[in-house]
C-alpha cells in the first residue's frame, strides 16, 4: 500500500487580496517562496472598491518597482494649500520646489487592485477567492489556516508564515490600543469651477480637516466633523451642503456640484507589535489611522516593501534576473519576524504619532492652540527647510526614504 503523499506546506499566507496583499505577493513574485493568497471576497469585489487613495511619491517609487504604475488612472497633486479656519497663517508646498514632477497621487482603491491583481494572475502566483480564513493557529514548524467559504467545504492549509493583510483591528483584542476621535468622515466626489489646476486643499476647521483632493476633473473629498454635524450635513440636499462646504473653504475654490455622500467613523486604532508567533499584520491590519495627511496606505506600501526586503535578504538566495532566487531558511522563525520589526518601529510609530497629533492638535478652537497653529503655518511657509523636512516626511515616511 503506497504511502499518502505529505501535506503541502507554503511558504507565505497572505490573508486579504486587497491592494496590501497583492503588493506583497507581487514583490515576492520571484523569490522562489511558495506563495498562496487568501480573500473572503469574490474576485470581482475588490476591483469595485470605489474609496480613493491618495499615493505619496514614495508609493509611486515602489508601485513603478512593482511593474504596474504605468496605466494607472492617477491625479497628479502638484501643489498642496494647508491652511486653517478662524485664523492667519498658511502655507504651500509645490512639487517644482522638491525637484519633483509630483507630490503625490489620487486613484481609486479599486483600480489599483485591478492593476495588481492582474499583475499577480500573470506571476503565476494562486489567490482562493471568495475563501475566509476563520482562524489561524500557530505551531513551531508551521500555521495551520482553517478555510470557509460559501458552498465549500470546510478546510486547513498550511504554511510556514501567515501575513494578515486584510481586515480590522478588533477593540476586545488586549494587544489593540484604540482611541475614538468623535469624529465621522463624509466622502464624496466635488465638481469645481475651473478645474483643479492639480491642487490639494488640506483646511482644518474646529471640528476637523477638510481635505480636497484632485481627482479627474474634479475633487475627492473628505470632510471631517463632528457625529451629530455629520447627521445634519448628510440631511442637507446638494446645493445647501455644498454652501456649508463653501463657508468653510472660503475664495480658495468655487464648488459646483457635489455627489453622493458617504460617512464612516473615525478612531485610531493599532496594535501594539505587529509581528507574533508565524504570524504578521499589514495594513489596516496593523494600524488603522485618521486619514488626516494621507498617511495609511503610504505606511502600509512601506510595510510590504520592508517585509518583502527582509525576508529576500534572511530567506532566500539570490538568483540571475527573470528567474526565481532559492529559499534557504524558513520565514516564520521569530529572528525574521523580529528583524523586519526592528526595521519598520520608527516610521510605524512615527506614523501613528504624526497623524494623531495633527488632530489633536488641529481639531480644537482653544485660543492658545489656534494662535500656535497660525504660527506653526506662517512658519512652514518663511522656512524652506522646514517646509522640506514636513514635504519629505509625508513623502517618503519617518526614515525619510528615497
Amino acid at each position: 500500500m503506497a504511502e499518502a503523499a505529505p501535506e503541502r506546506v507554503h511558504d507565505l499566507l497572505i490573508v486579504g487580496a486587497g491592494p496590501v496583499g497583492l503588493a506583497l505577493a507581487l514583490a515576492l513574485k520571484d523569490s522562489g517562496l511558495d506563495i498562496v493568497l487568501a480573500d473572503a471576497r469574490p474576485r470581482e469585489a475588490v476591483s469595485r472598491d470605489p474609496r480613493d487613495l491618495a499615493l505619496a511619491h514614495g508609493s509611486r517609487l515602489t508601485l513603478q518597482r512593482l511593474g504596474v504604475w504605468d496605466g494607472l488612472p492617477v491625479t497628479a497633486i502638484e501643489h498642496i494649500h494647508i491652511s486653517h479656519e478662524g485664523g492667519l497663517g498658511r502655507t504651500l508646498i509645490d512639487a517644482d520646489e522638491h525637484e519633483l514632477p509630483a507630490l503625490g497621487y489620487v486613484v481609486s482603491a479599486g483600480a489599483l487592485a485591478a492593476a495588481l491583481r492582474q499583475a499577480v494572475d500573470a506571476a503565476g502566483i494562486p489567490v482562493l477567492d471568495d475563501t475566509e480564513v476563520a482562524h489561524l493557529a500557530p505551531g513551531a514548524d508551521d500555521v495551520i489556516a482553517s478555510l470557509a467559504g460559501p458552498g465549500k467545504p470546510a478546510a486547513t492549509l498550511r504554511a510556514r508564515l501567515a501575513a494578515c493583510a486584510e481586515g480590522g483591528l478588533r477593540a476586545d483584542d488586549k494587544d489593540v490600543v484604540e482611541h475614538d476621535y468623535g469624529q465621522h468622515a463624509l466622502i464624496a466626489q466635488v465638481e469645481v469651477a475651473g478645474g483643479h489646476r492639480h491642487t490639494a486643499f488640506e483646511r482644518f476647521t474646529r471640528e476637523g480637516p477638510i481635505a480636497l483632493l484632485p481627482r479627474g476633473d474634479g475633487y475627492a473629498l473628505v470632510h471631517v466633523a463632528r457625529p451629530e454635524t455629520a447627521d445634519t450635513l448628510l440631511a442637507l440636499d446638494d446645493a445647501a451642503y455644498l454652501a456649508r462646504l463653501q463657508g468653510h473653504l472660503g475664495h480658495r475654490v468655487r464648488l459646483t456640484g457635489v455627489a453622493a455622500r458617504l460617512r464612516y467613523p473615525l478612531a485610531l486604532r493599532y496594535r501594539r507589535t505587529a509581528v507574533g508567533e508565524r504570524t504578521l499584520w499589514l495594513g489596516n491590519a496593523a494600524q488603522t489611522l485618521h486619514p488626516v495627511a494621507g498617511q495609511g496606505f503610504n505606511l502600509a506600501l512601506r510595510d510590504v516593501w520592508a517585509l518583502a526586503d527582509t525576508l529576500l535578504r534572511q530567506c532566500v538566495d539570490a538568483a540571475p534576473a527573470g528567474t526565481a532566487g532559492r529559499v534557504r531558511a524558513d520565514p516564520g522563525r521569530a529572528e525574521v519576524l523580529a528583524a523586519y520589526a526592528r526595521s519598520r518601529g520608527l516610521d510605524r510609530l512615527g506614523a501613528i504619532r504624526f497623524t494623531d497629533t495633527l488632530v489633536r492638535v488641529f481639531s480644537n478652537d482653544l485660543a492658545p492652540l489656534r494662535h500656535a497653529r497660525g504660527a506653526a503655518l506662517l512658519a512652514l511657509d518663511l522656512l524652506p527647510p522646514l517646509r522640506n523636512f514636513l514635504a519629505r516626511r509625508m513623502m517618503f515616511g519617518a526614515r525619510a526614504w528615497p
